[in-house]
C-alpha cells in the first residue's frame, strides 16, 4: 500500500501541474477579471486540499498526545526522560546552526537577489504578515497550556507536548494503578494510526488539487521569473539533505539506507502538500518500521516538530539576505552572524504559528533596517518553496529520531524494506519499564 500510495501521489503531482497549466492557459491572466476568475477556480480545487488537511489535523492532537505519553510512561523514570531530552535538544541546536549557516553561506555565494529583474516593493508597503505573532513574553506564557482540551482543540503541538510531559511523568510516578490508562492510550495510538491509513487514501486527490490550484492561479511563468532564487534555495536543501543523511551514516551506520527508503512516502507527501503536519503520522510509522523504539520516536518526533524544522531554518537566512540583496543593502559579516543568532532564537518562538517562517523573517528584517515590504517579493513563490521546506523538515526529524535512538543503544531490528506494512500499523509496544536498559 505504501509503495502504491507514493506512486499515486507522484501521479497526482504531475497531473496537477498539467491541469493547472491548462486551466491558466485557457482562461488567461492578462486582465484583472481573468485573474479573479483563476482565483475562483483555484479556490474550488483548494476545497479538496483543505478537507484533507482538516482530516490530518483531526489526527495530529490525539496521536501526539497518546504516543508521547505512552513513550514517557514506558521509559520508566525521569532520568531516562531527561537524558533522551538533552540528547534530542543537543541535536536540534546543532542541526539548526548547520541549516542557518548553510543558508547564509549559499545566499552570499550565489547572490540570487543581486540584479533581480523584478519590481521592488516600496520600502513602506505593508507586508501583510502579522509580525506581532512573535513576542518573547507571549511565547514563554504560551508554552504552558491553560487547558489540555483547548491545546488539543487548537492543535497547538508545543502545548500538547508540555501537557504530555506532565501526564506521562505523572503516570510513571503513580505506577501500577495507572497501567489501565497507559493501556488505553496504547489502544488509542493503534486506533489513530488506523484512521491515518484511511485518511491517507485521499492524499493523491489532495495533492492533485493543491498543485492544480497553485499553477492555475499563478501560472507556470512564476517559476521562470523566480527560477534562480528557487533553484539556489533547492540546491541548498539538497546539500542539507546530504549533510544530515551523511551524519546519520556516521552515527547509525549502513542501515541508514533503509531509513531513507522508509521515509520516502512521508517525504513525498510533505513535499506535495507543503505541510509537515500531513506527514507526521506516516513518519512515525516509518520510524517504527526502521527500528526506532516507539517510546523514543513518540518523544523526539513531536519535539522536533516544534524545535527542529531544518528546512525552515535554512529558508529564514536565505530569504532574509535575498531581500537585503534585492534592496541593495550590504550587511557586514558581524551583522549577518548576529542575524543568524537572532533567527536561531526567534525561530523557536513560533511553533504552531501559521506561516511561521514568514513571521520570523518579517520580525527579523526590521531589526536590521531591511524593509519588511521585501517579504512581498517572495510571497508569490512561498508555496513552492514551502514544499521543499516541509520535505526537509521530515528528513531532519526522522534523522534526529534515529540518531537519538542509536545514542541510547535502543535501535530495534528493522522490518524488511520490500515487505508492505500491515493494514493496521503495529506500532510495536515498548517493553515494561523493568526490562529497559536505561
Amino acid at each position: 500500500m505504501a509503495k502504491r500510495l507514493t506512486y499515486f501521489i507522484l501521479a497526482g503531482l504531475v497531473l496537477g501541474i498539467a491541469v493547472g497549466w491548462a486551466v491558466n492557459a485557457a482562461v488567461g491572466d492578462e486582465t484583472a477579471a481573468q485573474q479573479a476568475q483563476l482565483k475562483t477556480i483555484a479556490g474550488y480545487f483548494s476545497i479538496l486540499t483543505t478537507v484533507f488537511l482538516h482530516l490530518i489535523k483531526m489526527i495530529i492532537a490525539p496521536l501526539v498526545l497518546s504516543t508521547m505519553v505512552v513513550g514517557i510512561a514506558h521509559m520508566g523514570d525521569t532520568t531516562a526522560l531527561g537524558r533522551v531530552g538533552l540528547k534530542a535538544f543537543g541535536w536540534f541546536v546543532c542541526a539548526s546552526l548547520v541549516s542557518l549557516t548553510l543558508g547564509l553561506v549559499l545566499v552570499n555565494a550565489l547572490q540570487p537577489g543581486v540584479g533581480l529583474a523584478l519590481p521592488i516593493p516600496p520600502a513602506d508597503a505593508a507586508s501583510g504578515v502579522d509580525r506581532s505573532a512573535f513576542d518573547l513574553a507571549k511565547f514563554i506564557a504560551h508554552i504552558f497550556p491553560e487547558s489540555m482540551v483547548k491545546a488539543m482543540a487548537e492543535n497547538d503541538i508545543l502545548q500538547i507536548v508540555v501537557a504530555a510531559l506532565f501526564l506521562g511523568v505523572a503516570l510513571t510516578a503513580v505506577g501500577e494503578p495507572a497501567r489501565p490508562l497507559v493501556r488505553a492510550l496504547e489502544g488509542l495510538v493503534k486506533v489513530m494510526l488506523q484512521i491515518t491509513d484511511y485518511v491517507m487514501r485521499f492524499a493523491p486527490v489532495a495533492v492533485f488539487a493543491a498543485v492544480t490550484a497553485s499553477i492555475a492561479e499563478r501560472g507556470p511563468s512564476i517559476l521562470g521569473t523566480y527560477g534562480y532564487f528557487m533553484g539556489s534555495f533547492y540546491l541548498g536543501l539538497v546539500i542539507l539533505w546530504a549533510l544530515l543523511i551523511g551524519i546519520c551514516f556516521l552515527v547509525v551506520g549502513g542501515r541508514t539506507r533503509r531509513l531513507v527508503r522508509y521515509i520516502r512516502d512521508p517525504i513525498v507527501l510533505a513535499f506535495s502538500t507543503a505541510s509537515s503536519e500531513a506527514a507526521f503520522p506516516r513518519t512515525l510509522e516509518a520510524l517504527d518500521r526502521f527500528g526506532v523504539p516507539p517510546r523514543i520516536a513518540s518523544f523526539v518526533l513531536p519535539l522536533g516538530y516544534s524545535f527542529n524544522l531544518d528546512g525552515s531554518m535554512m529558508y529564514m537566512t536565505f530569504a532574509s539576505i535575498f531581500i537585503a540583496q534585492a534592496y541593495g543593502i550590504d550587511l557586514s559579516v558581524t551583522q549577518e552572524i548576529l542575524m543568524l543568532l537572532t533567527l536561531m532564537i526567534t525561530s523557536k518562538g513560533v511553533a504552531g504559528v501559521p506561516r511561521a517562517s514568514l513571521v520570523v523573517i518579517t520580525a527579523t528584517l526590521s531589526q536590521f533596517k531591511i524593509p519588511e515590504a521585501g517579504i512581498l517579493m517572495i510571497l508569490a513563490v512561498d508555496h513552492f518553496l514551502d514544499m521543499g521546506r516541509s520535505a526537509t523538515n521530515v528528513v531532519g526529524n526522522a534523522v534526529a529520531s534515529a540518531v537519538v535512538a542509536k545514542w541510547e543503544g535502543r535501535l530495534d531490528p528493522p522490518e524488511p524494506v520490500d515487505v508492505e506494512p500491515p493494514h493496521a500499523p503495529s506500532h510495536r509496544p515498548a517493553p515494561a519499564s523493568g526490562d529497559e536498559r536505561f
